[in-house]
Order: C-alpha cells, then structure tokens, then sequence
C-alpha cells in the first residue's frame, strides 16, 4: 500500500488503493510525476478538474453543501461509478435508512463540490458522509462506526426541530416551494393567515392571484369580452329581440364558487403531500422560532431549521380622510355582494386599467384618476395606446389629479360619495359623486408586522421588501424569500411559483438552477389587452443607446373585427432589435385580442435567443394576429405608414 503523500486522482481514494479508476488514471499519470508536484491533465472520459471560481461563487456553493448536510438526516456525496461509494449506500439501504446522494460526476460544478468539500471536511475523497450533520468520514470511518454501534447512536439522534422548513405565505409561491419540499421528503409546515381588509373582506388557502387576483380579474375581463361578443354578433347573423343585461350578483356568485374550489383542491394537495397547514399569523420570536396566532387569538410556537417568508402584498390606502372608511381595493371587489354602479377608480397601475376595463365592459359608469402617467414601468407607447382605447370605448379619464377626500353622502349597496380632488399641477380642486371609489394605487408588501425585526432580516426602508440574494436567500442564513416581498423582483404569480420551486430544489434537492428573472412575459387585461416580453423601447434606448436599436411595427385588423365593423387601426406590434448583437429581439409587445395567448410562445423564442431573421423565416398561421411578427417590415426609422387596409 502506498505510504508516502497521499495522491488523489480526484475520485474517491488515494493511489495504490483498491480504486480501480485511480488505479487506471493513477497509473497512466505516473506516482513519479506527483511526488514532482505536476499538474496532471485529465485523460479521455476522466471527470474534468475544478475550475477556478471566484470568491463569492465559492461562498455560494459552500452555503448550498451546508445547506444540504443540515438538511438531511444522512448525505452522501459520492460518484456513480465508485465502488466504495456503492457499498455505502448499500449499508445505508440494508438498514432501512433513506439517505440523500449527490454524485459528483452527474453534476456540472462537481468538481468544484468536490474542492469545496475537501475544504470543509479535509477530506479530498468520496464517498464523503454525514449523519445528522456529523461528519462520519468516508466508506472504512462508516463501516468502523457501524461496527462499534455509533452509526446507529448517530442514526437515532432526533432532529432539534419541529419541521425541516416552514413557509409563511399559502399564496402561489409560498405553496409551490412547500410542496417541493415535500415531494423531496422534508418535514413541512405552511403558516397562512388572511388580515380582512378595512371593509372586512378576507378569503382562503392562495393568496392574492386565487382569491383577489389574476383569476377572478381575468374571469371578470371575461364577462366584458362576452358583452362585446354579444355586440358583434348582430353582424354574424345572431338574431335576439329580448333586451340583454348583465348581472352583477350572478357573475360573482359563479366566480367566488370557483375560488372555493380552488381553495378546496389547495388544501387537498398539502394534505396528500403531508404538508402541515395552519391557518394561523405567523410572527418571528427567535431565529428559529415563529408564533402562530388564530383567529381566536390563540397561540402556539413552531421551530424550523429553515424558513421561506412568501407573504405577499396587500393593496396600498392613500391616507387620506375616508379612504379606508369608505372606499374599497382589489381586495375586496371580486367578492362584492352588490353592482359597483358609478365608479372612480383611482390610479393607474395595471390593476387599476383592468378594473376599470371589465367594469365599463359590463355597462358601468366608470372614470380613471391619474396622477401621472399610466402604467408606470411599461412601454409608454404602448401605455397611451390602452388608454386611448379604453377613452373611446366609454372608460373617462382624469388626469393629473389626486383625491384628498372621501365623503359619504348616502348609505347603501352601493351608497353615495363624494370625492374632493386637487391638481397636481396646480391650486384646481374639483368634486365628483360616485357610488363606489376603488383605490388601485399600489402594494405593500406583508413584511413590516412579522417580526423580522427581532431575527435581523434586513428590508428595504422605502419599500419594506425584502433584501435577498440572487438565491433568494435574506442576510440571515436559514431564511429565505420568494414572491412580491422581494425587493426589485417581478410581482408575477408564475415567478414566484417559479422561484418557490427551484429554491425548495436548491434547499432540499442538490440543485443549482436559480430563477431567471430575465425576459419574463407578461399581459395586462385591459379590453384590449397588452402583452409585452423582454423591455420596453425606454429602457432599450435607456441600456443599448438608440443608434444601437431598430424598432419594427406595424398596425394590423384582427380578421374577427372585419366584419363586426369593430376599429382597423388600432391593434398594434412591434419589436425592438438590437443592432449589434444580431439583430437580436430585446423586447417584444402587441396591443390585440388574445394577447396572452400570443405572447407567451414568443416569450420562449425570445428565451431562445430569437432574432428578426428568425422571425422573417418563421412562417406565419393565417388568419391570425401572431402572424403579423413573420411580416414586420417597416422600421420606426423610415417614418413609412403604417395603417393596414386589408387582412
């Protein structure tokens, strides 16, 4: 047996060994050349070596191996090929113990796992073991340890605390990154807890895209599309005489039947995944302490090793006289008991145009109040565009005006209100009365009453989000974030699903992908709906310099709209192209029925790394609005017109 400088071939064991993968690498390099200190060079089908990382990606991968040595009753970091790495896990599999393996040569980093290990444990072999977070050593320590009955102390040493990771949060991200975690064969436990709304509204297992979000918005939107469909069908030859209207309790009665579906199934799955769910506020006390208190005041302690805050946001009040009293948000509209009637809708976020869209789709008295501009972080044209259709289509718009008082007039379903705004521009103040005045002027995060505070996680002062990592991980080690509580993150329900998922996988599973918060599509539902990936034309000139960038587009006519004698003008594409990388597709938008649907297949070409020549060799689906981006010709550039006068 070799006794001098142990020599590693950067599989499992020393040279001269029974190994006889070294052997065979040993042997080719030479025992010589090592005792020379020569860089040896790996020969075909020899795992690659190590490349250098740098520090901060050093630090990262160590925290990912602390990660999984802690959270994991018995770690195995092993080669698939290695045979004191198979009689380990079969002594693991002879005594019925579950073990988690990460082979070293199926990974892309192992080497660099492998390095990083060899610094943690000074142990430069595989198999590498821990048991319960000790480190047993390699393949003859674990068999020593059987034999002398420590393996089996180690074995039965009981975990310190009551779940493997807690999620606070049951909206998407929350339950996706739970039930990852299950699914990997962590202890689980999700904490969620609905604070009603000052009109008293609060619903159940989702959070806000289930109940108060994207899918009642969207089903309402909708019910819009449907009035109109109505419109149009005259000219398609439907024939009623019998006068049609809509009806308000009807629609939401079906709407909130379907969400309690959801709600129900949500609950289902955690069940069937053996996830602990207790609707219950959960508040920090110590690092790896949270309280949880219900509905009746009652409470009780959990400990977690780790933690995922998945709170959300809730609708932001504009602090001003009757705001909270009287007026009502997001939160509270999809469930509302009665018609909405004339309605102010206040602001000009996204959540503020879909409103107000469906609610004038279904025959209401609706006006806009902005402050600035529309649809802050969007492309602006794109912007003007969605207003400028929702104007002629009966939607009224106040613009640079803010409200500084809410008054009631009359009780009732729906009462009466008056409303006092001032000019941003200004000493003007003008009155309106309303029946409703819904407040959509942005979100607060659900972080400041959770008792970060006493556990040191940082959040933003301004915003109150949450200040992570690009691994999702806070500045304290076992608590992490996903979803609209972080700080300069998209506030999407597929991201969020997104970033749960992979982060449970990274956590629990020995992965590495992070979320790409890159290119990322999205659409605003509006009666002409928006989609748009990748930036806008104001950040592209903003990052690539204009001179950088060409901008095709064109105005197209939806064939459905010919006949029903609907605008020919008004649907919109364009993409922007970056000049000196290809030609290369940067950002994408469309203003048309099914938006959506259109943008998310360009959303994984442009993944992909689309460019206009791609487009241009693309053949197009005819009839269809997507196919318009095949076609693109005219450039923002030439000045040319771009009005359609055909199909």
């Amino acid at each position: 047996m070799w006794r001098g400088p142990a020599l590693y071939c950067g599989n499992c064991s020393p040279v001269g060994l029974s190994c006889p993968v070294t052997r065979v690498y040993g042997e080719a390099w030479g025992v010589e050349n090592a005792l020379k200190g020569k860089p040896r060079v790996p020969t075909r089908g020899e795992p690659p070596m190590a490349r250098r990382l740098s520090s901060e990606a050093r630090e990262e991968l160590r925290r990912r191996l602390q990660g999984l040595i802690e959270d994991n009753r018995v770690m195995i970091f092993s080669k698939s090929y290695c045979p004191h790495s198979t009689r380990v896990k079969e002594l693991f599999s002879s005594l019925g113990v579950e073990y988690n393996i990460l082979e070293l040569d199926q990974v892309d980093d192992g080497a660099n796992v492998q390095e990083v290990l060899s610094e943690i444990t000074n142990q430069k072999t595989v198999p590498n073991i821990f048991v319960n977070k000790v480190h047993m050593g390699g393949c003859d320590r674990t068999f020593q340890a059987h034999q002398s009955g420590l393996l089996q102390k180690l074995l039965q040493k009981e975990s310190t605390y009551d779940y493997d990771l807690i999620v606070i949060g049951g909206g998407s991200g929350g339950l996706a990154c739970a039930q990852e975690a299950a699914i990997l064969g962590k202890k689980v436990m999700v904490l969620d807890f609905v604070v009603p709304s000052p009109q008293g509204t609060s619903w159940g297992l989702g959070g806000t895209c289930v109940n108060v979000g994207c899918i009642p918005k969207k089903l309402m939107h909708q019910a819009a599309l449907l009035g109109q469909a109505l419109k149009d069908s005259r000219k398609f030859g439907w024939e009623y005489n019998q006068q049609v209207k809509h009806n308000w309790e009807i629609m939401t009665e079906a709407i909130q039947n379907h969400i309690g579906s959801l709600n129900w199934s949500y609950g289902l799955s955690l069940r069937e995944k053996s996830v602990a769910y207790v609707n219950s506020y959960g508040e920090f006390v110590e690092r790896h302490k949270i309280k949880a208190t219900n509905r009746k005041g009652q409470e009780t302690y959990y400990t977690a090793a780790k933690f995922v805050i998945a709170t959300g946001a809730r609708p932001r009040y504009l602090g001003i006289q009757g705001d909270k009293e009287y007026c009502i948000t997001s939160d509270d509209l999809f469930s509302l008991p009665y018609c909405p009637g004339k309605t102010l809708v206040v602001g000009a976020s996204y959540v503020a145009l879909e409103c107000a869209g469906f609610l004038a789709g279904i025959g209401l008295d609706v006006t806009v109040m902005v402050r600035s501009i529309l649809l802050r972080g969007f492309d602006q044209e794109m912007a003007e565009k969605v207003g400028s259709y929702m104007e002629q289509h009966g939607v009224k718009f106040l613009r640079k005006f803010i409200p500084v008082m809410v008054q009631q007039l009359e009780k009732g379903s729906p009462g009466k209100l008056i409303v006092v705004a001032k000019s941003t521009e200004g000493p003007e103040t003008i009155e309106g009365v309303y029946n409703t005045v819904l407040l959509a002027v942005g979100r607060e995060p659900s972080t400041r009453k959770i008792g970060l505070e006493k556990i040191g996680v940082k959040i933003s002062e301004k915003s109150g989000k949450i200040l992570v990592n690009d691994i999702e991980q806070t500045n304290v080690p076992h608590v992490y974030a996903v979803g609209d509580v972080l700080e300069g993150k998209l506030e999407l329900t597929p991201v969020a699903i997104q970033a749960g998922k992979l982060l449970a996988r990274r956590l629990f599973g020995g992965h590495s992908e992070k979320c790409n918060y890159i290119n990322v599509p999205t659409t605003v539902f509006t009666p002409l709906e928006y989609g748009c990936c990748g930036l806008s034309e104001e950040k592209a000139i903003e990052i690539h310099k204009k001179e950088n960038l060409e901008v095709y587009h064109t105005l197209f006519w939806p064939l459905e709209w010919t006949v029903a004698g609907r605008d020919n003008n008004t649907c919109y594409a364009k993409i922007i192209c970056n000049k000196v990388d290809n030609n290369r597709v940067i950002g994408f938008h469309i203003l048309g029925p099914n938006a959506g649907e259109v943008t998310q297949g360009f959303a994984a070409a442009m993944k992909c790394g689309l460019t206009k020549q791609l487009l241009d060799g693309t053949i197009g689906i005819h009839p269809t609005c997507g196919e318009v981006f095949t076609t693109l010709e005219i450039t923002k550039s030439s000045g040319l017109d771009i009005t359609q006068k055909g199909c």
